[in-house]
């Protein structure tokens, strides 16, 4: 079976550097926030190009977190996209504040500038793009609106550790911009976890205080805090998987580049890779009228696949207070429809990449042959 992610094959390349890291914080019972967390803070913060990183328990609690430190709150509302992770939206409930859904732009799947100003009212607060398989949305015309409506942006970077837009990394452009850090990300921890970046020293003040229960110092609460501290042995493991980062994210671009060359001739659709940006490659996606038929082929031959996301956060039955409907965000719902997610991991063997695309092909192959 080719998996549709390998953790274990990643543990092996670094075992040694793991399993020194995780002693050094056994050793030192250093477990909640301490040193390893500090130290992977400085880090994080100068791979993103940013001045602060804070470590938080998980990417969704950093998206909750920027939202209370931009001043969002109830009766605001925030613009973001429905194809995303549930997570995006669901922030900006526990917030009080009410999603403000607009489509993606045909070709990347990210948001659509285009379709932002319409959606802005004397409530918006906030404009959340979403860097969406480890592609950057396209910022600077994002960044012009939100700047001539004096609005906040908070980038939703949970899938772009290391991505790039003209020359500069996911997380650097927005006022805040959230991590996720979940064991199968680009950059992920051994469990939970997740960071909140940015330029602006009252905002990471904030962002510390929350996090640990409103304290700005022990037994001190200036502020309704939470208790989404990361720990220390996830700042120790995400410290040695920093330092192979971008090693990691180049198999993944050459891993796509050779997807890309295999399939080119398949009647699968393939996501454009935009001038603007230097994708990660947090997940390959195709595009197929026939998604479930490819998937079970795919798996009939040994192949895990994944779909990012079939049902569209509009579309869900707990978001259905929003108020929208089906054919409210026509690419959304298509891409939803259409979207199959194929093994991308910077260890995938050679092998097992072209047996994919094979597959893929055969599988084309096969559909032409019963049409005729």
């Amino acid at each position: 079976m080719i998996p549709f992610v390998d953790l274990k094959a990643q543990y092996l390349s670094i075992k040694d550097e793991i399993h020194t890291a995780i002693t050094s914080v056994v050793d030192s019972c250093q477990f909640v926030l301490g040193p390893e967390v500090e130290a992977f803070e400085e880090e994080f913060a100068a791979y993103c190009q940013t001045r602060y990183a804070v470590g938080i328990n998980s990417g969704t609690s950093a998206l909750h977190l920027a939202l209370l430190t931009g001043g969002v709150r109830p009766g605001d509302e925030v613009i973001t996209v429905s194809h995303t992770f549930v997570a995006t939206a669901a922030a900006i409930l526990y917030v009080g504040a009410k999603p403000v859904l607009i489509d993606v732009s045909p070709g990347s799947y990210t948001m659509d500038p285009t379709k932002i100003e319409a959606a802005i009212t004397p409530r918006t607060k906030v404009i959340m793009p979403v860097h969406l398989y480890g592609h950057c949305a396209d910022m600077d015309p994002i960044l012009d609106i939100a700047r001539r409506h004096n609005l906040l942006v908070i980038e939703d970077a949970a899938q772009a550790h290391g991505a790039e837009y003209k020359g500069r990394r996911a997380g650097s452009f927005g006022d805040l911009a959230c991590f996720s850090f979940y064991p199968a990300k680009n950059l992920g921890a051994y469990g939970e976890g997740g960071a909140v970046v940015t330029t602006h020293d009252e905002h990471a003040r904030t962002i510390r205080i929350l996090r640990d229960q409103g304290q700005s110092q022990r037994y001190h609460h200036t502020m309704l805090g939470y208790n989404y501290r990361l720990d220390g042995l996830q700042g120790a493991v995400l410290r040695v998987k920093l330092r192979h980062l971008d090693n990691w994210n180049a198999a993944r671009r050459h891993h796509a580049g050779e997807y890309r060359r295999r399939l080119a001739n398949a009647t699968v659709g393939l996501l454009e890779e935009m001038p603007y940006s230097l994708p990660v490659y947090h997940i390959f996606p195709v595009f197929t009228a026939r998604r479930d038929a490819l998937q079970e082929r795919l798996s009939a031959n040994g192949i895990a696949t994944g779909i990012h996301y079939p049902i569209p956060v509009h579309l869900q039955p707990a978001y259905r207070e929003l108020g929208y409907s089906a054919g409210d965000l026509p690419v959304t719902e298509q891409v939803g429809k259409q979207t199959l997610s194929l093994p991308m991991y910077a260890e995938l063997p050679s092998e097992s990449l072209s047996a994919i695309a094979d597959a893929v092909c055969q599988f084309d192959e096969r559909a032409i042959d019963v049409q005729a």
